[in-house]
């Protein structure tokens, strides 16, 4: 069965020093690096999304009067958090860690509509509007997803909830991943995740 290593959001501004620093987000490097180098070019495949927003992003608290970062405000699409400004397109914050290996099948960047925040590497915040990703792992025949990456309770969280919502086995493996956990986030995440049947490996 072809697998896929999906990496998820390992960029500077989620690292120590970014915008929107995950405590610890630059130890996952070295084993998302050593994983990679165990997949097979020949059958597996390995992705790695991009945080990609404009400089005037709806989720950003600067667009909100009164608003702080971490506070939340309703969207069409519902609740959002508001975070600082982060990985905005053509930035340094947004470009991947120095030190991660990016020499993966794809690159996929979310979070470029300013309307709507993109947590999942497969759907926008609505749960509706796809990202592409469905397709391509179909068509590549890939049922299998191991995600890794930043930050555990909300952009790999979030993938790895639709991904098992649309039939693929999923794992994921918190050893290359770290949480922000916003008032209790992480635990919910957990919880979450092994209800939907997602093997979470420690």
């Amino acid at each position: 069965m072809a697998k896929a290593l999906i990496v998820i959001d390992v960029q500077n501004d989620f690292c120590p020093g970014g915008a929107l620093a995950v405590p610890g987000g630059d130890e996952v490097v070295g084993p998302i690096n050593a994983m990679i180098s165990d997949y097979d070019p020949a059958s597996d495949t390995v992705i790695l999304t991009q945080d990609w927003h404009p400089a005037d992003h709806s989720s950003f608290a600067s667009g909100h009067a009164g608003k702080t970062p971490f506070e939340t405000a309703e969207m069409p699409y519902g609740t959002q958090v508001l975070w600082p400004d982060h990985c905005v397109q053509g930035t340094e914050g947004a470009a991947f860690h120095r030190d991660l290996n990016t020499a993966g099948d794809l690159i996929l960047r979310k979070g470029f509509r300013r309307d709507i925040d993109s947590y999942s590497a497969l759907f926008e915040n609505d749960q509706k509007t796809p990202t592409g990703l469905e397709g391509y792992l179909r068509n590549r025949g890939v049922q299998d997803l191991t995600l890794v990456g930043l930050a555990t309770d909300f952009c790999v969280a979030y993938s790895a909830l639709d991904a098992a919502r649309l039939g693929f086995q999923v794992t994921v493996e918190l050893s290359a991943c770290r949480a922000i956990d916003l008032e209790g986030s992480l635990q919910l995440a957990l919880e979450r995740m092994r209800a939907a049947g997602v093997t979470l490996k420690p």
